[in-house]
C-alpha cells in the first residue's frame, strides 16, 4: 500500500499503454477500462469458472469462486491455465489480523507468485536482515524505488530510521538472486546480480488503511528503509471512505513496486513482464465495474 501525491494523473500502467488520444471520449472510455491494455493470460479460464458458480474448497470445504482466500489454493480453476510468476526478489505481507480474508487482494500474489510470496498474520514478523530488506509504505523519511538501491547500498546513511549494530549476514549467493536471470548468459546473471543485490526482500502491509499505523510503527520493522511509490492511483472498486484514490491496493502496490524496480533497479525496459500479477484483481475489476453499470451505479 503506499500513500501518494493526490495531484497526480493515473499512471499509464492503469490506462491504454497503446494510444493516448486527445479525444475527450477517448479519454473517459479509458478511464472506465483503466486495466485493459496489460499484457496478460487469458481470462477464458475465469469466464469458465464463474459460469459454474462458487464450488466448495477441498480442502476447508469453505464456498469459493477462483481461489480458496483461507488455504491459498485455486478452487474450480485447472492450475495450468493460470499464469505462473517468478520475482526477482521475494515479497513478505503482513496481514492485520483483522483485515477481511474474502476482501484482501494479497491473496492474489501469493496465488500467482508462490513460490517468492509469504503471508504472515500480524502480530507474526519474521527476524529481517535490516540492510537488505525494505518496507513499502509512507513517510517522512521514505524514498523512491529509483533512489532505493543507492540507500540500500550506502548501508542506511540515507534512511530516516538506522540500522541496529547487528553483526551483517554474509552476501546474499547469487544462486538465491531469482527471476530474469533464468533466461540470461553468465556474464547477464552476474550482472543482474549485481543491480539485485544488496535487496534481499521487500514487505508489504495487507490491512485497511486506518489499521496500518499499529503494523507499520512496530519495533521490528522500524530499522527498515521505507520506499514509497509515486504517480499511482488506485483502480480498485471497494474504495475506503474518507481516503484519496492516491491509497493503492496490497496487489497494485505489489505491481507497481517490480514495474518501477525493473526500470530502475535492473535497467531494463518493461514489456509486461509482471501484468499478470493484476490476472486475478484486472478480471473482478471489469465483472464488478460491468455489474454496476448494468445496475446504473457507474
Amino acid at each position: 500500500m503506499s500513500s501518494l501525491d493526490q495531484n497526480q494523473r493515473l499512471d499509464p500502467g492503469c490506462r491504454d499503454k497503446t494510444t493516448v488520444s486527445s479525444d475527450p471520449s477517448d479519454t473517459r472510455e479509458l478511464a472506465r477500462q483503466p486495466l485493459q491494455a496489460l499484457k496478460l493470460a487469458s481470462h477464458v479460464v475465469l469466464e469458465e469458472a464463474q459460469q459454474k458458480g462458487r464450488l466448495k474448497c477441498s480442502k476447508c470445504g469453505g464456498s469459493r469462486m477462483f481461489f480458496c482466500y483461507t488455504c491459498c489454493s485455486l478452487v474450480g480453476v485447472n492450475p495450468q491455465e493460470i499464469p505462473l510468476i517468478k520475482l526477482p526478489v521475494k515479497i513478505d505481507i503482513i496481514k492485520h489480523p483483522n483485515e477481511t480474508d474474502g476482501k484482501s487482494t494479497a491473496i492474489h500474489a501469493k496465488i500467482l507468485a508462490p513460490s517468492d510470496v509469504t503471508i504472515y498474520t500480524y502480530p507474526c514478523i519474521p527476524d529481517f536482515e535490516k540492510d537488505k530488506v525494505v518496507l513499502v509504505f509512507p513517510g517522512p523519511g521514505a524514498v523512491t524505488v529509483q533512489d532505493m538501491m543507492q540507500c540500500l547500498r550506502d548501508g542506511g546513511s540515507s534512511r530516516s530510521h538506522h540500522s541496529s549494530d547487528e553483526p551483517r549476514v554474509k552476501r546474499l549467493k547469487s544462486q538465491e538472486v531469482r527471476g530474469a536471470e533464468n533466461s540470461k548468459s553468465p556474464d547477464e546473471a552476474e550482472s543482474l546480480e549485481s543491480r539485485v543485490y544488496p535487496l534481499q526482500r521487500v514487505v508489504f502491509i495487507d490491512s485497511t488503511w486506518n489499521q496500518t499505523n499499529k503494523i507499520s510503527t512496530d519495533e521490528r520493522l522500524q530499522d527498515l528503509l521505507q520506499v514509497e511509490l509515486t504517480m499511482r492511483k488506485t483502480c480498485f472498486w471497494r474504495r475506503q471512505k474518507g481516503k484519496p484514490d492516491t491509497y493503492l491496493a496490497t496487489i497494485e502496490a505489489i505491481y507497481y513496486f517490480f514495474k518501477d524496480f525493473h526500470v530502475h533497479c535492473l535497467s531494463q525496459e518493461y514489456n509486461g513482464e509482471y501484468d499478470n500479477l493484476l490476472f486475478f484483481y484486472s478480471y473482478l475489476h471489469s465483472v464488478i465495474n460491468k455489474a454496476k453499470t448494468s445496475a446504473g451505479k457507474c
